[in-house]
């Protein structure tokens, strides 16, 4: 269903003509939803868009400048929305296409922009592009759209290559041909029912110069890209055995790897990268597409932004996806990924800045999304937990919540003075651990079904949020149904038990939202002070100074007056795992 909405796209090109904030993106907070796990409005238990609209009132008192949106798309929700079948369309189980409408234009009304989730590495196995090619002969031009290919061996039982997906199991499935013999091959990176586009055939480039109208003409404020460093896969499809150690989504999972300068040109270093990294991650044509994609934008007025998911290695190689005629913005993974230590600290919020500095685009800062455990469980973690495995009731090396939400708090404060633009993730702002404890039988994650309960997954961080203490589902939605199950914890991470609460994390992010603004943090500088070093971090940012203590004993407090603390203060101390901002003297 297509809904026509010309006034509300009138009322944003007035808006545009007056804006006052050109390149909004370079310094904006960016708040992430999780539309299955933000609020339910019908009481189905599933998150969907008119929830999202009855509660952005209060993303507008936080203080973030927009949302990034996560999959609302039709899609058999295999997984959870990143399987899309119409990328033109609303899912019935998150409303329709006025909904959106409604919910964008609120979401404006309040000052807030509207970032949405493009999957173009792949659709679902439902999408009518698949459904044809499967219903055609090998070679023809509805099966040229994807990754068809012939198997090995005398009669092709056998899968084109070793590549393993980065849910578990083969990357490749055979199909059954029409006349019921078996048949070719197609490529998902991740589950059998997400067939990867051929990026190679132009009319999967149309296709996608086609979506990206269809939702900038309705006003949209950019797009956030699912696995941007995907598309392009290495010419011949070789063999690939991934490190033991690698995150599975292509980054190293080790902070020092992803902030080192490599010793060479780029030309060597994109040599280098390809020979030795996945040959289905950051190939060199997925730039052609983004380019591309950068023109299209451009012919809009109103700094509509593309910001790439893209989990490569290192800081100097991401920088390439946010050169001046590329994207505007790559999510800091090397940063998520480094741990509570001031001196990693220090080197990758160093290397992040001259990175992406040197291509003239802002550094971003992330501790938590969708796909990550949660950072106020990551940080206290006591074992090794690479990108996607998830934490259950069996890891190793269980976090001590108390001690992960005073790291959390610490690391917040550091992310958001930082310069540049921060995200945050729904439900970071209450200091949301990770939920461990869920029922096998309740778990959706495909990774834990293609691991045979292996590896957890990601469902412990997309658990739905608490809004209120003691209402149904803690105000997720009218009724007690829950698409997760949430834990009885929620009663005391409630956003009714925090609002007013001096010490609450949602009181912390308020509070440091507006001090960034205020004293325009996110336009400034670092510069590191002599007091920063073994387990301090402490660098000045324009007026306010900023302390924190990674280390296992109080450090003394600098002189100032004290602007914003992640925790309590000791006399003339500063306690451990405690970030503190004070105005420079």
């Amino acid at each position: 269903m297509i809904v026509h909405n010309d006034a509300a796209r009138s009322s944003r090109a007035d808006s545009e003509a007056s804006d006052p904030t050109p390149e909004w993106w370079r310094t904006a907070v960016i708040y992430q939803i999780y539309p299955r796990s933000f609020a339910d409005a019908n009481g189905d238990g599933v998150g969907d868009l008119r929830g999202i609209t009855s509660r952005l009132g209060a993303l507008a008192e936080l203080g973030i400048d927009a949302i990034w949106l996560s999959p609302f798309f039709t899609s058999p929700q295999k997984d959870a929305g990143y399987d899309v079948a119409d990328y033109c369309d609303v899912d019935p189980i998150f409303g329709d296409l006025a909904d959106f409408d409604a919910m964008q234009a609120e979401a404006h009304r309040l000052g807030i922009r509207v970032i949405v989730d493009l999957v173009p590495n792949h659709s679902s196995d439902q999408h009518p592009w698949f459904q044809a090619a499967l219903a055609a002969p090998a070679g023809s031009p509805e099966r040229a759209r994807y990754m068809f290919r012939d198997g090995k061996g005398a009669d092709g039982a056998e899968p084109p290559n070793n590549w393993q997906s980065v849910f578990g199991g083969p990357q490749w499935t055979r199909i059954t041909e029409p006349d019921g013999t078996p048949g070719q091959w197609y490529l998902h990176i991740f589950d059998s029912s997400q067939p990867d586009f051929d990026w190679t055939n132009e009319e999967v480039r149309e296709e996608f110069r086609r979506i990206l109208r269809f939702w900038l003409d309705r006003g949209v404020d950019g797009f956030r890209v699912d696995v941007a460093h995907g598309l392009i896969k290495a010419d011949g499809l070789p063999d690939y055995t991934p490190p033991a150690e690698g995150g599975s989504m292509g980054g190293g999972g080790d902070a020092a790897a992803a902030v080192a300068e490599p010793a060479h040109d780029d030309a060597v270093a994109d040599h280098h990268d390809h020979a030795g990294g996945a040959p289905y991650w950051g190939q060199d044509g997925v730039h052609e597409i983004y380019r591309d994609w950068r023109k299209l934008l451009d012919e809009y007025p109103g700094e509509r932004i593309l910001a790439a998911e893209a989990w490569v290695d290192p800081l100097t190689r991401i920088a390439k996806w946010v050169r001046p005629d590329e994207m505007h913005q790559a999510f800091n993974f090397a940063y998520l990924e480094t741990g509570w230590d001031a001196e990693d600290l220090r080197t990758v919020i160093d290397a992040s800045i001259a990175a992406f500095g040197g291509v003239g685009a802002p550094s971003t800062w992330v501790l938590s999304n969708h796909d990550v455990v949660r950072h106020a469980s990551r940080h206290a973690l006591g074992a090794e937990n690479p990108q996607g495995h998830g934490i259950g009731p069996k890891s190793p090396g269980l976090p001590d919540q108390e001690v992960g939400l005073r790291r959390a708090r610490a690391a917040s404060a550091v992310m958001l003075a930082l310069p540049g633009s921060a995200y945050v993730y729904q439900g970071e702002e209450l200091g949301l651990p990770e939920v461990i404890h869920l029922p096998d039988d309740s778990r959706q994650d495909p990774t834990w079904f293609r691991t045979e309960g292996e590896r957890y997954g990601r469902d412990g961080c997309r658990v739905p949020i608490p809004w209120e203490s003691d209402a149904p589902s803690y105000g997720f939605g009218p009724t007690d149904a829950s698409w997760l199950p949430q834990p009885d914890m929620w009663t005391d991470y409630a956003r009714d038990q925090q609002s007013g609460d001096p010490r609450s994390t949602l009181e912390l992010y308020r509070s440091a939202l507006s001090l960034r603004r205020s004293h325009e943090l996110g336009a400034g500088s670092v510069e590191w002070l002599p007091a920063s070093g073994g387990p301090v971090l402490a660098f000045r940012n324009g007026d306010v100074t900023v302390v924190a203590n990674t280390g296992d004993a109080p450090v003394a407090l600098p002189a100032g007056q004290v602007l914003l603390a992640s925790g309590p203060l000791g006399d003339g101390t500063l306690p451990v795992d405690t970030t503190v901002w004070m105005s420079a003297e």
